[in-house]
Formats: structure tokens, C-alpha cells, sequence
């Protein structure tokens, strides 16, 4: 491979700090590493360094564009689409990028992890060795690289199961800023075992408060929270409840949807109360992800789901201007799609992880205390249930109602059907039915052909 080309993981990779540290250039990936460039040495430097969010707090595209929560109309619109990979990745194609490169799924995870490796090795020369400052910096990278590599074993590797974990694939994983190490995937297990440490590193190192105009900065509150979310994935329900609680004991705010308008097409803003951390899904295959576009709508099934008093109704959903139901801006609070970690989320996972340890008086009153915010005042029954299955079914529902098109339903559908959901997705476009089983291989996306090409590692089956 011609070395000006030279990569991390696919990555074309500007060595820190002229592209960050003052423009934040989109096209930074695109710059030839270089040791002249200055190198960051102060805490403010760092700080400066993990603020970008050209880089950091996004997640892929990629299973937004796949999952059940949206239906593009006709084929007609289908045939519209620019981007080949967008249309790919909706009837799960074997050849879902079909040549493209600089996949952003791939990519912007990996620039990330340097990024925050960067950080990592630069802080013992730095100044303030050993103050909160520092120890935030620390924490923050720890934090930036475990999220990474999160969402990089969610779109490339099967659905975590410990019974198969020790053999099946995971990630590269890339603990150093050096540029010349070409390493293999590691186990599944191994990639879940590094992102889980450096979680530990980032709770030990972060402080309890949350940033109110920074939501971009994780807190302690965030560690836990995507702790949750991690042993959720993994089906590990007692530690996930016990991480929801640890979340919600620092942070538990929730918006009263009565005092959120129902007809602004941007309902909340930035750093609205639930939002613990914030992030979006990258800017790729945004001819799905924008709903000013018309070229997708929420499916009728989802919809049917709530109710007349149900104000998410009405403040989720809105009106292309031909017709098609689409979902408003969400808690980003501008048109890119919020992936981030908030206080509804950790509710649902308290309440689902409560009813399958049979706990359904607790699971109630989680799930209840979410729903009352949602529904118009005075209007709401207490939800109930006789047995834990009917508690978890309730809860489920209500999951995939409050947290529509936040990027986690491909995750959910990959641990829902290794619990034995056997949810099968239909897409039925120009006469022709596309089918995608429980347990896909499809649900594993493609590893990017340029990676592949350079680094030698194995490719998912598709």
C-alpha cells in the first residue's frame, strides 16, 4: 500500500492538534500524519483535544438505515436514493457498500480511539500532573475510547453471548497512538473485556457533576449509564439494573412532555434535562437519517402503539410535505439524530431488568414513573401486571415506543432474538419481499473493503 495513504484501523489520521485544536476540520482524516505538526501538551490542550465533536460523541450510521422502525414509501423514492449504500444497507445486501470507502461506521470510531489514545499518552508529560483537571482529562479519554469501541462491537461483531464470546471475533483494538502496528481482531470477549476497563478507569477518574452546558463531557453519571446500556447488550441483567441505579442516584431528571410543545419541529433543545451524555449518529447516509427530506416513514405498526393522550405522539412524529410520517428532531436538539445516554433510557433498563428477575412491582414503578411525564395531565392509568412476563412484554413496548430512532433498536433487536424474540424484519419494495431472520448474519455489518485490503484482518460473514 502506498505509505502517503498510511492508516489506523482505515483511518487516515492528522497527528493531533492543527486540524482540532483550532477549526475542527471535517476533512482532518483526510491529512498525512505528520511530526511537525505542534504537539498538545497542557491540560487545556487535552481538554480542547476531546472537545471535538467531529470526532468524538457520534456512533455509526449504519444501524439506523437497517433496523424495523422506519419503512422508506415506494420504490420509487427507493430508486431516488444517491447513495448506494443507503439503499444496501435497507434490504441488507451482501455487498452493502459496493465499493465505496472511507466508511464514517468504521472510520470515525477509530479516529476517535486515536484521539483519546493520544490523550492517554500524552498526560504523564503534561502539566498539572494529579489534579482534578487532569484526572477529568484521563477520565475523559478512557470514557471517549470505551464508547468507541462499543459501537464499533455493536455494527461489526454478533450480539454478545459468554458462551461464545472467548471464540468469536471482536474488534482491533488499539491501545497506543503509534501508527505502524498492524494488529488482528480480538475475541469478542477480549474487546468487551478492554472497553469494560476502561470503563472502570473513566468512574474512577470522572466527577459526580454534570455539565449543563457541556453534555458533550462525560460525568460519573454517563459511566454508569453507558454501563447499563453495555450489560443490557449483553444480557447481563443484574449488573445493568445495578449500574441504572448507581446512574439514577446521581442523575435522574425527566422532562414533563406537558411543558414540551407538540407542533415545533425541534421539541428540545441540546442540553435538555434527560440528556446525560450527548451524542449523534454520524453525518453518513443522511438521505435516511433527515426527516425534512420525506424519504422514509415511521412504520404504521409503531405508530398504532400510542395512544390519543400519549404526547409523544404528537411531539415525536410530524409531516413531510408529501404525506409521509416522520420523526421530529430528537434530543440533540437540531436535525441529527440523538445516540446519546439519557434518564429515560436508564428508567426503561431499571424497569425491564427488574421484571426478568421477576420483580414486578419494581418494574412497574420504574416504567410509571417514565410514563407519567408522557402522558397529557390527568389522563394517565398506572400500568399493571399479574405476572412477570406480562410486565416485561409491557416494558418492551414501551422501550421501543420512547426511544424510536435513538440508533439502540438494532442492538435490541440482535439480544431480543438471541433471548428467543424470533423478530423477523419484511421489507417489501417493487413486488419483491426482502427478509431478515433472527440471527442474520447480516446483523454483523461488513468490515470495509479498504480495511480488509490494508490491514489483513478477517472479514464478517454476510
Amino acid at each position: 500500500m502506498n505509505r502517503k495513504n498510511f492508516k489506523i484501523g482505515s483511518v487516515c489520521l492528522a497527528l493531533l492538534t492543527a486540524a482540532v485544536l483550532t477549526s475542527c476540520k471535517k476533512d482532518f482524516l483526510n491529512v498525512k500524519p505528520s511530526t511537525s505538526l505542534v504537539q498538545p501538551h497542557t491540560i487545556t490542550d487535552f481538554q480542547q483535544l476531546l472537545s471535538n465533536t467531529e470526532v468524538f460523541n457520534q456512533t455509526g450510521a449504519l444501524p439506523l438505515a437497517s433496523s424495523d422502525e422506519f419503512i422508506i414509501p415506494d420504490y420509487a423514492t427507493y430508486q431516488s436514493l444517491v447513495q448506494l449504500t443507503t439503499r444496501n444497507a435497507y434490504t441488507w445486501e451482501k455487498d452493502l457498500y459496493g465499493g465505496q470507502g472511507n466508511v464514517k461506521d468504521w472510520n470515525i470510531p477509530y479516529a476517535a480511539i486515536f484521539y483519546a489514545n493520544s490523550v492517554l499518552d500524552g498526560l504523564p508529560n503534561s502539566d498539572g500532573i494529579g489534579t482534578s483537571e487532569w484526572n477529568k482529562a484521563k477520565g475523559w479519554a478512557y470514557f471517549a475510547r470505551a464508547f468507541a469501541f462499543y459501537d464499533l462491537a455493536q455494527n461489526f461483531c454478533e450480539a454478545y453471548d459468554g458462551k461464545t464470546a472467548g471464540s468469536s471475533p471482536g474488534v482491533p483494538l488499539r491501545l497506543t497512538s503509534g501508527i505502524d502496528e498492524l494488529l488482528p481482531r480480538a475475541t469478542l470477549q477480549q474487546t468487551y473485556d478492554q472497553l469494560l476497563s476502561d470503563l472502570q478507569q473513566a468512574g474512577r477518574l470522572l466527577p459526580n457533576n454534570l455539565s449543563v452546558d457541556f453534555r458533550n463531557q462525560p460525568s460519573k453519571a454517563a459511566v454508569y449509564a453507558l454501563f447499563a446500556r453495555i450489560y443490557l447488550s449483553m444480557r447481563e441483567y443484574p449488573k445493568a439494573e445495578a449500574y441504572a441505579d448507581s446512574c439514577l442516584l446521581i442523575y435522574n431528571k425527566l422532562i414533563d412532555y406537558n411543558t414540551v410543545s407538540k407542533t415545533a419541529s425541534t421539541p428540545f433543545t441540546f442540553s435538555n434535562d434527560e440528556s446525560n451524555y450527548y451524542s449523534v449518529q454520524t453525518t453518513d447516509l443522511t438521505e435516511v437519517i433527515s426527516s425534512s427530506l420525506g424519504r422514509y416513514a415511521i412504520t404504521p405498526e409503531l405508530l398504532s402503539l400510542y395512544d390519543a393522550n400519549d404526547l409523544r405522539k404528537p411531539i415525536y412524529f410530524g409531516k413531510a410535505a408529501n404525506g409521509t410520517t416522520l420523526r421530529k428532531r430528537t434530543y440533540s436538539g437540531r436535525s441529527l439524530i440523538y445516540t446519546g445516554l439519557a434518564t429515560d433510557e436508564l428508567y426503561l433498563i431499571k424497569a425491564e431488568c427488574a421484571a426478568r428477575r421477576s420483580a414486578v412491582q419494581t418494574a412497574l414503578s420504574s416504567l410509571n414513573t417514565l410514563l407519567i411525564t408522557r402522558y397529557t395531565s390527568g389522563t394517565f392509568t398506572p400500568r399493571s401486571a399479574s405476572d412477570p412476563a406480562t410486565a416485561l412484554a409491557m416494558v418492551l413496548t414501551e422501550r421501543q415506543k420512547e426511544l424510536i430512532r435513538r440508533g439502540l433498536r438494532w442492538s435490541d433487536l440482535k439480544r431480543l432474538n438471541k433471548e428467543g424474540a424470533n423478530i423477523t424484519i419484511t421489507r417489501i419494495l417493487n413486488g419483491k419481499t426482502y427478509t431478515l431472520p433472527p440471527n442474520d448474519p447480516r446483523y454483523l455489518f461488513p468490515i470495509p473493503d479498504d480495511e480488509i485490503n490494508y490491514s489483513g484482518i478477517s472479514q464478517n460473514p454476510r
